[in-house]
């Protein structure tokens, strides 16, 4: 089944999100809570799950699965979020409009993922 491109332009950008968590982990673990333990590993988890849910998106047997992991997946990251809000430090040297911005987008992600149960 043929699904339309811009389903295809998500799968690759969780693909390349995800492998972007191996090749700079120190990006990640900057913005990582305190308060979540195990910085690494969970880094490099949630970097195999964005690669996951993005190639599940191209197979039909699995895109349903794989919207619904995305969708848990970016209301999770929501809490690097807030953490990044939460002091200078956290905020890895965003300005706060940026981090703000960014709560709006996390849900209009999610939207853009829910839109694909229906195809």
């Amino acid at each position: 089944m043929a699904y339309p491109w811009h389903l295809y332009l998500m799968g690759a950008i969780y693909i390349i999100g995800g492998i972007l968590h191996f090749i700079k982990p120190k990006v990640y673990l900057r913005i990582m809570p305190r308060y979540l333990p195990f910085h690494k590993p969970l880094v490099l988890l949630s970097g195999l799950a964005e690669i996951i849910f993005g190639f599940g998106l191209f197979f039909k047997v699995t895109k349903d699965f794989s919207i619904y992991g995305i969708i848990a997946m970016l209301a999770v990251f929501l809490l690097v979020h807030f953490y990044m809000l939460s002091s200078e430090k956290a905020s890895a040297g965003f300005p706060k409009w940026v981090l703000l911005l960014r709560l709006p987008l996390q849900f209009a992600l999610m939207y853009w993922a829910f839109i694909y149960l229906k195809v």
